[in-house]
């Protein structure tokens, strides 16, 4: 495992001959040793490998079973030493035969795990040869060839030097019963479960098996490596494909060709493993009380180095695919349908909200225009209002009047600029000084314009701010950041460019134009006054960062718990190609003061819509401290 939390792991399907078990290891210390060669620490080979899965009634042969102990004592000896290696073999064990899992590190056999539900329906009849390990009654055995063993499939494997990082094995048909061991194994500890299978192929069940190892993995909140035996066992009426699959926690890391044996590689986080189990502790753990499980250290060695893994750039944006349009469908849906909840609740006759020609505002009209749709309302009934004060610039307030227009919305114009002057008197403060007094006023003002608005109509104000502006805060206290209901407070600023992007390309005509120019418009809150060629001088990304950086580190900082460091080092090699080591590292570090600095914020926050695992409402997902302190954080950036 590296500085970082990558578990480097291999599922491997060599080539085979059924009952040639000589042919069998040298194929298999040929896959070790290359796995090896390439880090990984955790290496898994299929079922029965060393003989082959469908010897039928070979296995009953004294012959084949004394080739393959000799093979077995074999393999302890010239296998690679620092990795946890799976080997499936026919074991026998006090005149019984057993499908086990053997277990090799330091050159040793640290365990045998036996399989425990052995199949005997369709093409499968296991029980003919093989006993299940429930009949042993003990999780030892003496003397197998002079030494004592483990011989239980409730084994938690770790290394004292890695402590996050556990490991247990199931074989096969353990993994398709209604309650698998690795269940079990997981409640005891294990965040990494190997699955050493030999499952034949016909239509469909590939798609059936991968589904099963991804909801596997999920349900456990564990990496799960499956490793499939190869077209050497096919034979009589089966055919096998080596359907290798890498997952975790419900994601497919990896997954191999079909018909193609080889070696499948991918790097398991166990600290985002981690981090996941604590935050659903109580439901992970709960009514696990027997812990019977034996714990067997193993010096384990591999991947210390870079990891192989990639991460999104916008993790909050859906991928592109089939499912694309449907998944952005169903965002917007969501956002909707807490609106048409809010306004049906409140029988409110008007929803009043606030246009700038920027991306939030025309979002959240998106999203009114399709509640009142919904709600059989009449869309005159949105009262659209743009403010122009003294950072507006003629660009966006035409973007405004012209979106409002081609949704068929009313719209009001109200110029700030007077009453904010009016107020500066008030206050005693000199509009020559372009500070956070003259910016805050402006937003302030626009807000009490759309509380009172909404008040006299009979209305809700409709927020706009959205998630990555709650993380950084930037928003003006008890001005933009306050709300009848935000719309918009679960989706960040990727996001809301992409929701924009579709809704612009569904509705076409003069609002997909509009749409258009407002996503190629440079983000502001035009609270300062234009430069002298009348465009934007206030530009958000260059005082907080860009937010393709700050999504990427809320994400990963809050929905997977990883500490500065682990961010750093994944945001290097993610933007690599767009951004220099200094810039990353400036806004991360902006990122994290920001984020505790500006939580009072966030813990006053009106209802909103939570669309994705990411939220920062102080009701449900984020309840942190206004007063906590950013040491910590900030110091492991430094060191």
């Amino acid at each position: 495992m590296n500085r970082y939390g990558f578990v480097r792991v291999c599922a491997a399907t060599p080539e085979i001959r059924v009952a040639d078990v000589d042919f069998n290891v040298k194929n298999i210390l040929s896959a070790a040793n290359k796995a090896a060669e390439k880090g990984a620490q955790v290496i898994v080979f299929p079922e029965l490998c060393i003989t082959g899965y469908t010897c039928g009634d070979l296995f009953n042969q004294r012959a084949l079973i004394k080739a393959v102990e000799d093979a077995i004592e074999y393999l302890a000896k010239k296998l690679p030493e620092g990795p946890l290696i799976f080997v499936g073999a026919p074991v026998e064990v006090y005149g019984r035969l057993y499908n086990c899992a053997v277990v090799y590190n330091g050159g040793e056999i640290q365990a045998f795990i036996p399989k425990k539900h052995i199949p005997n329906y369709g093409e499968f009849y296991e029980q003919r040869h093989f006993c299940t390990c429930e009949k042993m009654g003990r999780n030892y055995v003496e003397s197998w060839r002079g030494k004592t063993y483990y011989f239980t499939d409730n084994v938690v494997f770790y290394d004292a030097d890695m402590p996050r990082l556990t490991v247990s094995a199931e074989i096969c048909e353990d993994l398709w019963v209604p309650d698998p061991p690795s269940v079990h194994q997981a409640l005891a500890g294990a965040n990494i479960i190997v699955n050493l299978s030999c499952s034949d192929e016909i239509a469909g069940k590939a798609e059936y098996r991968r589904n099963l190892v991804k909801m596997q993995s999920a349900k456990l909140m564990c990496g799960y490596v499956y490793c499939d035996a190869g077209d050497g066992e096919s034979t009589t009426d089966m055919v096998f494909a080596g359907h290798n699959l890498i997952c975790e926690n419900g994601s497919v890391l990896a997954e191999s060709k079909l018909f193609e044996n080889g070696l499948l590689f991918a790097d398991i986080d166990v600290d985002k493993l981690d981090g996941e189990r604590k935050r659903c502790a109580s439901a992970f753990y709960e009514g696990y009380k027997n812990n019977d499980a034996a714990f067997i250290n193993v010096n384990i060695c591999g991947c210390k180095g870079e990891t192989e893994r990639t991460f999104e750039k916008y993790p909050f944006v859906p991928k592109d695919g089939a499912r694309l349009a449907g998944r952005t469908e169903l965002i917007l849906n969501l956002q909707t349908m807490g609106l048409v909840k809010r306004l049906k609740h409140t029988n409110a006759k008007t929803a009043v909200l606030g246009i700038s020609g920027g991306l939030d505002s025309a979002l959240a009209l998106l999203v009114t225009c399709r509640a009142f749709k919904k709600l059989g309302k009449d869309s005159k009934d949105i009262i659209a209002i743009t403010m122009p004060g003294f950072g507006t610039t003629g660009k966006t307030l035409k973007s405004s009047v012209d979106l409002a227009k081609a949704l068929g919305v009313t719209l009001r114009k109200t110029d700030i600029t007077a009453s904010v002057s009016k107020h500066f008197e008030d206050i005693g403060h000199d509009p020559g000084v372009l500070d956070v007094t003259y910016e805050n006023a402006q937003a302030r003002m626009r807000t009490m314009i759309l509380m009172d608005t909404a008040n006299k109509t009979g209305g809700l104000v409709i927020g706009t701010g959205d998630l990555s502006e709650l993380a950084l805060g930037w928003a003006t206290y008890n001005g933009d950041h306050m709300s009848m209901y935000a719309v918009n407070s679960g989706v960040p600023k990727t996001l809301v460019k992409h929701l924009i992007k579709f809704e612009a390309d569904r509705l076409g005509g003069d609002a997909g134009k509009t749409l258009e120019v407002i996503l190629s418009t440079e983000i502001s809150p035009e609270l300062l006054p234009p430069d002298k060629s009348g465009e934007i001088a206030q530009k958000t990304e260059d005082i907080v960062g860009p937010y393709v950086l700050h999504d990427f580190f809320l994400y990963y900082a809050v929905r997977w718990g990883f500490p500065p460091e682990k961010v750093r080092y994944i945001a290097l090699r993610t933007f690599k190609d767009m951004f220099a080591e200094e810039t990353i590292e400036k806004w991360l570090k902006n990122f994290y003061r920001r984020f505790f600095a500006q939580q009072f914020k966030r813990s006053c926050l009106p209802d909103g819509v939570k669309v994705g695992t990411v939220t920062l409402s102080p009701r449900g997902d984020w309840r942190m401290p206004s007063d906590a302190c950013p040491a910590l954080w900030l110091n492991d950036l430094e060191d």
